[in-house]
């Protein structure tokens, strides 16, 4: 069965080969090299994943990437693709891979699609977009944990009517993000700036949200 987080890898891989190692990307600082780097890391080097979150540990987190980046880029971008190996936790847990690498690499994927001119926004299944609220639904909270402001993320229904909405920060003043998921998604994930999304709210709260930074 192919599943989203496998054809977002294949694709991912795919474009990577095409754009080449000096390709940007939406990371700040960050090449197609360095995004590929960090792929791999993250999959094949436990050790690697504290510096994502801890200021204290980014220089080793730092060094595991800059190792893997000085690789061939032909052989790095083929490790992204394989994916990770069965002793990985991500391996190792049944649907674990598709649990947590979806987002990532839907995003990564991105951030390598929306750095590039003429970019356009893909249609993704019905199915995906459906997973990927209920993503938003669960970890919403975590995701724009950071925002000055309430946040309430709406998805427009079937030719704008109904939808659904979820306060995933209260607050006062709240703003309304209105998107599709995989947009809304992108936004909580820093990439608010390239992401079709509209922002809703009285205009000092709206000038606040667009100063945050976002991100896990």
């Amino acid at each position: 069965m192919v599943t989203f987080a496998r054809a977002e890898r294949a694709a991912l891989s795919e474009l990577l080969r095409k754009v080449g190692p000096d390709a940007p990307t939406l990371c700040d600082g960050w090449r197609t090299a360095d995004l590929a780097a960090h792929l791999v890391a993250r999959e094949r080097r436990p050790d690697h994943g504290p510096g994502l979150m801890l200021r204290s540990m980014r220089g080793w987190t730092d060094r595991v990437r800059d190792g893997f980046k000085r690789r061939p880029y032909g052989e790095l971008v083929d490790l992204v693709e394989s994916g990770p190996p069965r002793w990985s936790p991500f391996g190792l847990v049944p649907g674990l891979d598709s649990l947590v690498n979806s987002a990532e690499l839907f995003i990564h994927h991105e951030d390598v699609r929306r750095a590039q001119p003429g970019w356009a926004p893909r249609e993704l299944p019905a199915a995906v977009e459906d997973d990927l609220w209920r993503m938003l639904r669960r970890g919403g909270r975590a995701f724009f944990r950071r925002a000055p402001v309430g946040i309430r993320l709406r998805r427009p229904g079937p030719a704008g009517r109904g939808g659904e909405t979820v306060t995933v920060r209260p607050g006062s003043p709240t703003v309304t993000l209105t998107g599709r998921p995989s947009e809304l998604l992108l936004y909580g994930f820093g990439r608010g700036a390239n992401a079709q999304v509209d922002v809703d709210g009285d205009d000092a709260a709206v000038g606040r949200l667009a100063t945050t930074r976002f991100g896990l």
